[in-house]
């Protein structure tokens, strides 16, 4: 079966998630940059005696970036913790239950409280340009306080994906647990 031939909704499931994979992966590529400048921040302090309040600040706002845009790519593939004790033994349909219901009642409100809550202090931090509270430090803090409701709509679109793929499952569309839409078969 071609991707053409699948139902509306999947098609706009896949999409969602491929694009919290792309932004996943994409964000991962710092982990190597964060090396890179914390072993350059060490050779400067240590072998010339010399500090970088900026390269410390970015090695923070790159492991923020990696955690919060990586979460919804996570959630994708099932990397997140969860107590499957019962899960892992359950039919497909009973695990899509599960986690329609998770998704429904858990997740996608979890998105919204986290955009909703954040938008006044986000917004705040806009206006007033906000930067590091030390002299040499990034200006850009407003940047990093964006990941917060960035963060919460990556994950209310990947629950979105969730949602659907999981109705339709539960529905008898069974082309919605294919490896090629469905990333937690593929870990």
């Amino acid at each position: 079966m071609t991707t053409d031939s699948l139902h509306p909704a999947l098609r706009i499931s896949g999409a969602l998630t491929s694009l919290n994979t792309l932004i996943g992966r994409g964000v991962a590529w710092l982990t190597l940059a964060m090396v890179l400048v914390t072993t350059y921040v060490v050779v400067l302090r240590y072998g010339f005696g010399k500090g970088s309040i900026a390269m410390q600040e970015s090695v923070t706002y790159m492991h923020c970036a990696v955690f919060m845009l990586g979460a919804a790519m996570t959630l994708s593939r099932g990397g997140h913790v969860r107590v499957d004790i019962f899960y892992q033994h359950w039919s497909s349909r009973r695990r899509a239950l599960v986690d329609l219901v998770g998704a429904c009642l858990l997740l996608l409100p979890f998105a919204i409280f986290l955009i909703s809550s954040s938008a006044d202090y986000v917004s705040q931090s806009w206006r007033i340009g906000e930067g590091s509270t030390e002299p040499d430090g990034l200006r850009i803090v407003y940047l990093l306080k964006t990941l917060i409701p960035v963060t919460g709509v990556m994950l209310g679109l990947q629950a979105i994906a969730d949602i659907i793929r999981n109705a339709l499952l539960l529905a008898g569309h069974e082309r919605s647990q294919d490896a090629d839409l469905h990333p937690r078969e593929n870990i």
